[in-house]
């Protein structure tokens, strides 16, 4: 995927209990988000637009 050329993946500090099963976020670029699963990184990748990503996040996030 041209568009993650470059990428850099991180998993998210709230995952690294849950025995693994974790997604991964590229970052470093600039114009997708990626997403993958950590435990098949050559797998497939979800990519969103910056304003979609921001969308999903904020859904996710918990109310306060």
């Amino acid at each position: 995927m041209d568009e993650l050329t470059g990428a850099r993946w991180r998993t998210s500090t709230r995952s690294s209990s849950n025995g693994g099963a974790c997604v991964e976020v590229a970052y470093g670029v600039t114009r997708v988000v990626g997403v993958r699963d950590s435990k098949d990184p050559s797998g497939p990748v979800l990519v969103f637009t910056p304003p979609a990503w921001r969308a999903f996040v904020a859904h996710l996030a918990p109310r306060r």
